[in-house]
């Protein structure tokens, strides 16, 4: 699955270029008789429409079509986790259409692009490990199924599952749309700083999740051993220091790339920031549901959260016996 998702990213972006270089010096143009021909934009005459074929039209296309896709996907198959497993590669493909757009050429819009792409491939590998992409639904999915109605979880898969989370996935993106409106700010050393911090969240982003998938290993290799494992959760690590380090990562990259996207604005004050701020909203939703229902399997994560940072990594207070560890192999 990853050779195919890089190999993919490789075609798109060669494909992309040539694609947009043919609709930048175009436009759609609907004549009074229903027909289509090429017309450069700013040539519309009277009782014709003519409408220019814009990254952000584009990105729109390709956010409607992956919503058509979830949706039609979770009736035929009854699992609703078909935008999980979009997550990480659309808005690859989103910030690619924009750095398409500037020819490749934009060092800004390039160095966003190479960021997101390493975002991308790194949690599709994640979430591939795992069975994300062999029919494996997010155990969250089931729970909230069986609280509804079929009608009312209907309605909720339709509203939020697939419209909200790809209208999320497509807003954390535009802050490439601010660079690209911004394409003659030239790349300033704040970019190349905030890059780098990309980069380190990336990294400790990869380690914790490496750290979850070690204890959940030896975890299952207790359970078929036919022990009861003695730690039943995680609390190593980065994991010390905060119960969900690897959300705290994940959120700050789109809030860097939102501050990429203001340099080259010159201005924090960009309405692009909701992206970021409303991905933050998603994620503190989705742990106090997933720590309630942990809560529910282990009574013993109470003292877990009273002595651990809930997302920002901080010194801990633990004692001793909740930060043991078995070996991961």
């Amino acid at each position: 699955m990853i050779q195919i998702f890089v190999h993919l990213n490789r075609i798109g972006i060669v494909g992309t270029c040539k694609v947009v270089d043919l609709l930048r010096s175009r436009c759609v143009k609907h004549t009074t008789f229903g027909s289509i021909n090429p017309s450069p934009p700013a040539q519309s005459r009277l009782g014709d429409s003519v409408v220019p074929v814009t990254p952000l039209l584009l990105v729109v296309f390709v956010a409607s079509a992956a919503c058509a896709f979830a949706w039609i996907a979770s009736l035929v198959s009854g699992d609703t986790s078909w935008v999980d497993r979009s997550w990480s590669i659309v808005p690859v493909i989103y910030v690619l259409i924009f750095a398409a757009f500037g020819h490749f050429t934009n060092a800004r819009l390039d160095l966003m692009a190479c960021l997101v792409t390493i975002w991308g491939v790194r949690l599709t590998y994640n979430f591939a490990r795992k069975g994300g992409y062999t029919g494996v639904e997010d155990y969250r999915w089931p729970v909230l199924r069986a609280s509804m109605s079929a009608w009312k979880f209907q309605l909720f898969n339709f509203f939020f599952i697939v419209l909200y989370q790809n209208f999320l996935l497509v807003l954390i993106a535009l802050p490439a749309l601010t660079a690209y409106q911004h394409r003659s700010t030239p790349l300033r050393p704040l970019d190349v700083v905030l890059g780098a911090v990309f980069l380190v969240c990336t990294v400790a982003e990869t380690v914790a999740d490496q750290q979850q998938w070690n204890f959940q290993q030896w975890k299952l290799a207790e359970v078929e051993a036919g022990r009861e494992p003695e730690i039943r959760f995680v609390q190593t690590g980065l994991f010390r220091y905060s119960r969900h380090p690897n959300y705290f990562y994940e959120q700050a990259q789109w809030w860097i790339l939102f501050l990429i996207g203001a340099v080259a604005a010159g201005s924090l004050f960009e309405w692009t920031i909701i992206g970021a701020f409303l991905l933050t909203l998603l994620f503190l939703g989705s742990t106090s549901f997933t720590e309630r229902l942990t809560l529910e399997r282990y009574p013993e994560y109470a003292q877990y959260q009273k002595t651990t940072s809930a997302m920002i990594p901080w010194t801990t207070g633990a004692p001793r016996s909740l930060v043991q560890t078995a070996q991961s192999d």
